[in-house]
């Protein structure tokens, strides 16, 4: 005894060290040392069971007053810790300290605070699954924005039970295998292993009589039929979140969302280009030489009117400030454009070919637009 080392330098801590100081450097040597860690290692096996007593008079205020005092007598003298000048069992120091391996090893303390929830609120809530969908929409209802009817299964609270999972007038009843804690540990040697509980399947808590609708599951499932808002403005691939529309939790826990990815099929007449709505109008080629005004008719169906200006170059773009699509984040519409083209006909009558080449001989037959442009020249007409 009288070559025991100061339980202070044992710990590595100064005598004025507060319980927290001591506490933390316990544990930090029981990780470095513990047995788990060192199979077969005597000496660590040595530096676990010092430190073990070092704690165990030091984190007790009177013993460590005892000790502070009369030293390594002190504490004996009060009954202090069992055994430790003799061989000692392992599996006692695991009894004795069981609270601070379980809070270092994360097994003990855990389920301890599982049953003490457990045996006030029942069997904890689990949140519901999202669910997810999707449809498919045209582009003018994109612009228009439209309701979209959508049939799926889900579940749901079950009915009979409220939720509960259980028959009327009766109860759950924690599990007496684990205790509440959903699982049990079993120690073999230095080791200590963890399993679920076979007998309440990691619940907690069994149910004796169980609801006869849902058999105990608290939920049931369901086809239903639901008709979100697809927002005007709304793009290819987006996706819509409907809040509490997917899986009903179990015990009563939060539903979860049913996300719903919207497909927009393309439009003949009409594309979206960021938020403006694009089209081509075919014109003929008198329409381009001398303007023209025109009315056509949006992708809503609306009447726009638009001015086709004298010597419209084919390819110009005819702006309508505010007629596209609505941006989904700050509301602002985008713009409708109008792209012209030249309309050229395959089939011409006698008389409108004989009129069309008497036109291109009083024009000419090379064209020159500043001195970048390219000169064009033909010989005949190949009609």
């Amino acid at each position: 005894m009288a070559n025991k080392q100061d339980y202070y330098e044992v710990l590595g801590v100064a005598k004025s060290a507060s319980e927290q100081d001591i506490k933390a450097a316990y544990r930090k040597l029981a990780l470095k040392f513990h047995p788990d860690r060192n199979p077969g290692n005597k000496e660590a096996e040595e530096k676990f069971k010092e430190a073990t007593e070092a704690y165990e008079v030091l984190s007790d205020q009177e013993k460590r007053k005892m000790y502070d005092q009369f030293g390594h007598a002190g504490p004996q003298g009060m009954g202090g810790f069992q055994g430790y000048g003799q061989d000692v069992n392992m599996e006692d120091i695991f009894g004795q300290f069981g609270d601070i391996f379980g809070s270092i090893f994360g097994q003990e303390g855990k389920a301890k605070q599982q049953r003490a929830k457990r045996k006030n609120t029942g069997p904890l809530p689990k949140q519901g699954h999202d669910l997810y969908k999707e449809i498919t929409i045209s582009l003018q209802e994109a612009y228009t924005g439209v309701k979209k009817e959508i049939g799926y299964y889900h579940f749901v609270p079950c009915p009979g039970c409220d939720g509960k999972g259980l028959k009327k007038d009766t109860s759950y009843q924690l599990c007496t295998a684990c205790q509440g804690a959903g699982e049990q540990h079993f120690r073999q040697g230095f080791f200590t292993f963890a399993q679920t509980c076979g007998t309440c399947s990691g619940e907690g808590f069994t149910i004796p009589s169980p609801c006869t609708i849902c058999n105990g599951q608290s939920r049931v499932q369901k086809f239903e039929k639901i008709m979100p808002t697809v927002p005007k403005g709304i793009f290819d691939g987006a996706e819509l979140r409907v809040a509490k529309a997917g899986d009903a939790g179990v015990f009563g826990g939060q539903a979860g969302a049913l996300f719903i990815k919207v497909n927009v099929t393309p439009d003949k007449r009409f594309k979206r280009v960021d938020d403006n709505l694009e089209s081509i109008v075919m014109l003929t080629y008198p329409q381009l030489v001398f303007g023209a005004q025109l009315e056509i008719e949006n992708i809503d169906g609306t009447k726009e009117s638009i001015k086709i200006p004298k010597g419209c170059p084919v390819g110009h773009r005819i702006v309508m400030s505010g007629k596209g699509f609505t941006n989904l984040s700050t509301k602002r519409n985008g713009d409708l454009v109008i792209i012209a083209q030249c309309h050229i006909p395959t089939k011409l009558s006698a008389e409108s070919s004989e009129l069309l080449k008497k036109y291109s001989e009083l024009i000419g037959t090379t064209t020159t637009d500043g001195e970048s442009s390219i000169k064009g020249f033909f010989k005949k007409f190949l009609g």
